[in-house]
């Protein structure tokens, strides 16, 4: 089992968004996949219990029973770790369950204190880290900007990008994931680019030299 936490110390970055995509992508492609909801506020429990299917599993869970919970969850393809904002204990027993650190991080709302602090958790742990750039404005600059800020301070960043589209709402409105609500929308392609990158940088932790089956 591989293992993704969804991490930001800044709140509104759209955690429970990115989790439940990628593991609703990761189902669609095949590979058995479960979140695990750190956040007291459990929405993407709340999202399961919109779902028509029971897969991805869901499981909330305080910090503190963690590992357990990802014992049950098992044994599964991909698991992703949903944590809660300001909360630093939890982000910290996540990065280190994990294999890959995630970072949702707004334009709009780009802050360096708090994408740094969870890039420290996420080294504390050691644990590789990266952002991914989410709800980027259709047009202008912003995601390209702050782009160049976090290479500046040498914060690694995901190639692919979410864009503020309706059908991210939508579809989790539904209980569904965009890749499953509208299949062929340009949401549902920034998933699965989002799922393959993330693919890759798996099978590189794992073992450069093999494929890796995993998200």
């Amino acid at each position: 089992m591989r293992t993704i936490a969804i991490a930001s110390r800044k709140g509104g970055a759209g955690k429970t968004t990115v989790a439940v995509h990628l593991a609703a992508a990761a189902e669609q492609a095949g590979f058995s996949a479960a979140i695990v909801d750190l956040d007291p506020q459990a929405s993407s429990a709340t999202w399961a219990d919109l779902r028509a299917s029971p897969r991805p599993e869901v499981r909330c869970c305080p910090p503190n029973r963690l590992s357990i919970a990802l014992a049950e969850v098992g044994p599964c393809d991909l698991a992703v770790i949903d944590t809660a904002p300001h909360a630093e204990g939890g982000a910290l027993a996540a990065a280190r369950a994990a294999d890959l650190v995630v970072i949702p991080c707004r334009p709009a709302l780009f802050d360096f204190r708090s994408i740094s602090a969870t890039v420290d958790i996420a080294g504390l742990a050691g644990t590789p880290a990266a952002v991914l750039l989410n709800a980027v404005p259709p047009r202008g600059p912003a995601a390209d900007e702050a782009e160049d800020a976090l290479a500046a301070m040498g914060i690694d960043v995901l190639d692919t990008r979410l864009v503020q589209r309706q059908a991210f709402v939508h579809s989790l409105t539904a209980g569904l994931a965009a890749c499953e609500y509208e299949p062929r929308s340009k949401a549902a392609a920034e998933i699965f680019a989002l799922r393959e990158e993330i693919a890759r940088r798996l099978q590189t932790l794992q073992n450069p030299e093999t494929s890796c089956r995993n998200a």
